[in-house]
């Protein structure tokens, strides 16, 4: 009678790639590789194009707080407008998507996730220009009795302190119209990140005689916290490039104020979408200048969103 063998070693399977595989290895190489190239061309054009703005006013192109027609250029307070109104879309759309996320995965039924997932995904697929239009027309006369009372009675706090009684084409309306644009992306994310929290864990809190908010607490957000994370700062990247919605709803100013209800706001896209078509010499350079700065913006903001998804534990199955 022969003795059990004390270890088994893994068997190697060795097999050459057959043709097919070849082909559909270089497909994916080739699209990742394009993909890659597509943005370094993009990146070389607008660097190419900006150079000699760059050249002609150096770092105050950045800290300055002009544009004429033919120059001086300066983006200080159109970058300080772009970044507030996609700091207030985030402020206003990251707390409703994980609740809209947390209701989907925790609370609804199957039907009505199903439902609710579907309409998500449809107010993704709508033109900014739609939400744009909404904003304008029906939105805006609605927030400003909004303002209204922010001011009267949060007035003693900087942003929400109006001089004068027009708040109208406001950083604010313009950030809770663009809030909804990015909200079905946070909540899409947050969604899959909390549908797959570690089923073992769940059936162990509520063994434990846990409630379903302890086990949303202790178990299911800790879980999703680096998707929670990486959601939130790919809204604010797509926050951060919206166009229409500025363009159509706010009032252009190159001033910097804390005042984010008073009339007057900017953004990087929407000063590129409104002077491009008058442009020529020096100041095109300037707005070549203007879009490589929200690019490389927009392109840090997306890095770090995809760095935080893949380090953290829910990192594992959600792809940017």
């Amino acid at each position: 009678m022969t003795a059990a063998p004390t270890s088994v070693e893994p068997r190697l399977l060795l097999s050459a790639p057959t043709r097919g595989d070849r082909i559909f290895r270089g497909i994916l190489s080739g699209s990742a590789s394009l993909t890659m190239v597509i943005l370094a061309l993009i990146g070389l054009y607008l660097l190419s194009g900006a150079l000699p703005e760059l050249r002609a006013d150096g770092l105050s192109f950045f800290t300055s707080f002009r544009w004429t027609e033919l120059g001086p250029f300066g983006i200080g307070a159109v970058l300080y407008w772009t970044v507030t109104i996609a700091l207030i879309s985030l402020t206003i759309a990251l707390p409703v998507s994980i609740s809209l996320a947390l209701a989907i995965t925790q609370y609804a039924s199957a039907r009505v996730a199903a439902v609710l997932t579907i309409l998500i995904d449809l107010l993704a697929a709508l033109p900014s220009l739609i939400f744009g239009i909404w904003g304008l027309i029906f939105l805006q006369p609605r927030l400003v009795p909004v303002s209204e009372w922010l001011s009267q009675h949060l007035g003693f706090i900087p942003i929400f302190n109006v001089h004068g009684t027009n708040f109208k084409s406001s950083a604010f309306i313009a950030g809770v119209v663009s809030s909804l644009m990015i909200m079905p992306i946070i909540t899409s994310i947050a969604r899959e990140v909390f549908s797959r929290s570690p089923q073992g864990e769940v059936e162990a809190a509520y063994a434990l005689g846990a409630t379903r908010w302890s086990v949303i607490k202790t178990v299911v957000l800790p879980f999703g916290r680096g998707g929670i994370v990486g959601g939130a700062m790919l809204g604010l990247g797509r926050a951060l490039g919206e166009t229409i919605v500025v363009v159509l709803i706010v009032s252009p100013t190159f001033l910097i104020s804390p005042r984010i209800l008073e009339s007057g706001a900017n953004s990087v896209a929407a000063l590129i979408a409104l002077r491009i078509g008058e442009a020529h010499g020096i100041a095109v350079n300037a707005l070549m200048a203007a879009g490589l700065t929200l690019f490389l913006v927009t392109l840090l903001v997306n890095m770090i969103a995809s760095a935080i998804v893949s380090r953290s534990r829910s990192g594992a199955g959600v792809e940017l």
